[in-house]
């Protein structure tokens, strides 16, 4: 079956959207919570029943509210899945029965162009039997009864989605869709790709680059990358605290393939009140450890905060490349001035990772915006770089010509042998005599020369220290043993 066939997971809040996206997907990719509106941006994941391969879009619930209110805001972004599926599952919750707002979108979903498919969720035993029996006045065709929270009644969607998805052709390739509001390209920049030059369809080929874009509440992550993808994709406005998942969104750019991640704002765990926000963070925590480049984004009115700092820290523990963006910087009436202030601060309490790079822009006018993802790309590419042992041994050597190791008990510590063992991070191994004895001060002199002398310029480097063997014990063992 096409994998590019589209289903929206669509209904009022608190009817188990969630819960079914991720029983389809089989991940726990989306928030689930008691709590009513815990969705608010659309989710979308790989989704199987059976043989069935489909894409799946997660929503919010449905609201009637007007105006420009956030409610209205979610539900423009249902309206968006709505455009983009093939069908759609408009879930009611069996148990409550059928509501006036289920009968409202209902009524909307009429007139789509779309088939819809009407599943009574939340069936298991008999609590969901009268609810399931008011379903048929909604007029969508025969509801389908499902548990989405034990897994029950999957082989009814099976039935009700199979004979929508067209077969390929024998022999014919299965060809994913692309779509603009996807990887922020329109049809004649896809043509113009297409056109282009042999290695940017090498560039197309390489793992895709996971970018994720944190920081605290009512930065601008959202608006950040509704910007870098030149779409409304993901839900904004003056509200703090709207994002919840953490999204990700496939983009193309110049070539490379990039899995951008919006995350909930993390705020002191001492602010933190209640569940749901502590499941935002971290699920916020869970994008950074599985990024490769990470985005800590400040509102550059207030400056470099501690819990900014507090941020980027946990950033460099996990080994992830950093960035700082500066948003809002339209806003600012002494840049140089600010700027001064956001790097002494960084030399001051990450001297770990010193000369992260600082990106000033605003989000919402683009201004400066085109400078962040050269720099993402530039902090990749020296998360992944390895370095020859033979370069690095004759830079040691350069290295204790310059400063040489201190005095330990009247001899000095020889350092005898450097390699890299593993990239993203940097990681270096290095092999001395008294190794324990090498001060902390010495070992920051070499990391920050490495960085110098490599391009790891704000990059987290792990450096493990190792002794060599002595072989004279290792001959007294053996002549012991005889």
């Amino acid at each position: 079956m096409p994998e590019d066939f589209t289903v929206a997971i669509v209904g009022r809040p608190n009817v188990g959207k969630s819960t079914l996206f991720n029983r389809l997907v089989g991940k726990r990719l989306a928030l689930v919570d008691d709590l009513p509106g815990v969705t608010r941006d659309r989710r979308e994941g790989q989704a199987r029943i059976g043989d069935l391969l489909f894409r799946a879009i997660d929503t919010a619930g449905f609201d009637d509210s007007p105006g420009d209110r956030l409610e209205a805001r979610m539900r423009a972004q249902t309206e968006i899945a709505l455009a983009e599926a093939d069908a759609a599952l408009m879930l009611i919750d069996a148990r409550t029965g059928v509501t006036p707002l289920d009968a409202a979108f209902a009524d909307v979903l009429r007139r789509c162009p779309i088939p819809v498919i009407l599943v009574a969720n939340k069936c298991e035993g008999r609590s969901g039997e009268a609810g399931l029996l008011e379903a048929y006045a909604l007029g969508l065709g025969d509801p389908f009864p499902i548990s989405a929270e034990h897994g029950e009644g999957l082989g009814h969607l099976f039935e009700a989605l199979a004979p929508l998805m067209p077969i390929p052709a024998e022999g014919q390739p299965r060809r994913a869709r692309r779509r603009g509001a996807e990887d922020g390209r329109d049809g004649k920049d896809r043509a113009d790709a297409a056109e282009g030059p042999a290695d940017a369809a090498d560039d197309r080929d390489r793992p895709a680059m996971r970018l994720a874009v944190v920081g605290r509440p009512n930065v601008g992550k959202s608006t950040l990358i509704n910007r870098l993808l030149g779409a409304e994709r993901l839900l904004t406005g003056p509200e703090a605290g709207i994002t919840r998942d953490a999204i990700a969104v496939a983009w193309s750019h110049a070539g490379r393939t990039i899995e951008l991640v919006d995350t909930a704002g993390l705020r002191r765990k001492a602010n933190v009140t209640g569940r749901l926000e502590a499941l935002a963070g971290a699920d916020a925590r869970r994008a950074v450890r599985f990024a490769h480049v990470v985005v800590v984004t400040l509102d550059a009115c207030a400056g470099l905060e501690k819990q900014d700092l507090t941020i980027a820290r946990m950033v460099v523990e996990e080994g992830r490349a950093l960035i700082i963006a500066a948003n809002k910087w339209d806003l600012i009436t002494d840049p140089g001035a600010a700027l001064r202030a956001i790097e002494e601060r960084l030399e001051a309490s990450l001297p770990q990772v010193r000369g992260v790079p600082v990106v000033r822009l605003s989000a919402l006018t683009g201004r400066g915006a085109e400078r962040l993802m050269p720099a993402a790309l530039s902090a990749y590419d020296g998360w992944n770089r390895r370095v020859a042992t033979p370069q690095l041994n004759r830079w040691l050597d350069e290295v204790q010509q310059h400063h040489q190791p201190p005095l330990v008990d009247g001899r000095r510590i020889r350092l005898r042998y450097l390699t890299q063992v593993k990239a993203r991070p940097p990681t270096f191994v290095l092999f001395a005599s008294r190794i324990r004895s090498l001060p902390e001060a010495y070992q920051r002199y070499l990391i920050n020369g490495l960085r110098d002398a490599f391009g790891f310029a704000g990059l987290p480097i792990r450096l493990h220290l190792r002794t060599g063997k002595n072989p004279y014990v290792a001959s007294d063992r053996r002549r012991s043993g005889r």
